[in-house]
């Protein structure tokens, strides 16, 4: 199956479930996450914070990428998605599923990142020696986007390689074995991967090139609007534990973070060391949800269109970030 058609098989899936089940009872609440992926809400996931000033049950489901975040929020399986990848959330707005961004959850230019095996000697002095070579890459998320954006600066030609979709955490160990030249991923994977070989590129080189890395918290819309209070509520659990990490309680919330992402103290220090969590006020400005975050979702979906992952864009995306929850949880 080609790259493209892949692609469009992920989009078709979504489209065709949208509106396949009704979402969950008031009462009741599933969230996704990742797992390796530590954040401050992890404190309240574990200490049942959010359960307690929502007033439901929350289900915690994990997920190994975005793209089947995507998915079961379509199905009605999954209410919000925590820490979900602008390029899966791209690829399923741009297939008419009815999404929306409603808060800025990390940036981290540094966590997401293609990995080349160290014997392979390539650098981007020489990257177009990539060409020909196989690498293992989680399609339609943010490290795919990174990598595509990646090979189109160098010049490599990502039609003569063998791309295979894999999750970070799968492709992590074949890379280490030598069965692949180049992996990309995220999290505690990247940092597996990242004891074979090297990164072409720095986060703040990345940056430089327009390669945004961030994630965000994303709803159904339909759901989002019959749920409005629930979400802020949501949204408002979420910031008060970023303030309470960077406000000092980062060495009392760092062991129950860790238990809850899946490991260990070390690990867990070292991704959060390279995060960024916005606050309301900031998430608010133009350089987010007042405009920034709307023009960086149309630019990912151009760049997919043009590189034949997607069949096209929407003309705007300004509908697909809603930013009144987070003003309504700012008055909380």
């Amino acid at each position: 199956m080609t790259l493209k058609r892949h692609m469009m098989s992920l989009g078709l899936a979504v489209a065709v479930s949208m509106g396949a089940t009704a979402a969950k009872a008031a009462d009741e609440l599933t969230v996704a996450y990742f797992l390796e992926w530590p954040t401050p809400n992890q404190f309240a996931q574990a200490k049942e914070i959010y359960e307690k000033e929502l007033g439901v049950k929350i289900n915690w489901r994990s997920f190994d990428a975005g793209t089947a975040m995507s998915a079961a929020m379509a199905s009605g399986d999954v209410q919000i998605s925590f820490s979900q990848g602008i390029p899966p959330f791209v690829v399923a707005t741009s297939a008419r599923q009815d999404l929306q961004v409603v808060d800025v959850a990390v940036a981290y230019s540094e966590n997401d990142n293609c990995v080349v095996r160290a014997s392979l000697e390539i650098d981007k002095m020489n990257a177009k020696e990539l060409n020909g070579k196989q690498v293992a890459v989680p399609l339609g998320t943010a490290a795919h986007y990174g990598f595509l954006k990646q090979m189109d600066h160098f010049g490599v030609d990502t039609s003569t390689m063998k791309i295979v979709d894999m999750a970070p955490p799968d492709g992590a160990a074949p890379f280490a074995n030598g069965s692949l030249d180049m992996v990309c991923g995220w999290g505690g994977a990247l940092r597996r991967m990242k004891e074979h070989g090297n990164v072409l590129l720095t986060g703040a080189e990345k940056e430089a090139l327009g390669i945004q890395v961030f994630d965000a918290t994303t709803v159904s819309t339909g759901w989002a609007k019959e749920n409005a209070d629930l979400l802020s509520k949501f949204l408002k659990v979420t910031a008060d534990m970023n303030a309470q990490y960077a406000g000092g309680g980062m060495n009392d919330m760092m062991p129950v973070i860790a238990k809850a992402a899946g490991m260990d103290i070390d690990a867990t220090k070292a991704t959060l060391a390279g995060f960024v969590f916005p606050t309301i006020e900031e998430q608010l400005s133009d350089k987010w949800l007042g405009g920034g975050t709307q023009k960086f979702l149309k630019e990912v979906a151009d760049f997919f269109v043009k590189q034949g992952t997607i069949d096209k864009a929407r003309p705007s995306y300004e509908g697909a970030v809603d930013a009144s929850y987070l003003k309504a949880a700012s008055k909380m």
